[in-house]
């Protein structure tokens, strides 16, 4: 029975999350295994409002900041050689990532 892996990547920085989806991908077609995805989940969304003075006093103005938190799926065969490829990838501190056999 051949054992699936999901590898789940979430980042604020799309230029990086999408590069290790490259990586990843190359990898697989180069051991030739099937592959499902990159899949774009949801994006999630960090908002925080706070008021411009510290005093409370003055005009009510209020400063707006949003994180933004990008994720993408990917199901393969759970390879053990593409696997270990896997494993070896340089990935950056912005993005996270986290695999689980099935």
């Amino acid at each position: 029975m051949v054992q699936k892996a999901r590898i789940r990547l979430s980042s604020t920085d799309i230029p990086k999350l999408n590069d290790v989806c490259n990586q990843v991908q190359s990898i697989v077609s180069r051991t030739g295994v099937h592959m499902s995805g990159p899949i774009p989940l949801p994006t999630k969304t960090l908002k925080v409002h706070t008021r411009k003075s510290p005093c409370g006093e003055g005009t009510p103005t209020w400063d707006h900041w949003q994180m933004r938190i990008h994720k993408r799926l990917i199901d393969l065969e759970a390879d053990e050689r593409t696997m270990r490829q896997i494993m070896r990838i340089r990935v950056p501190d912005e993005v996270f990532i986290e695999i689980t056999l099935k």
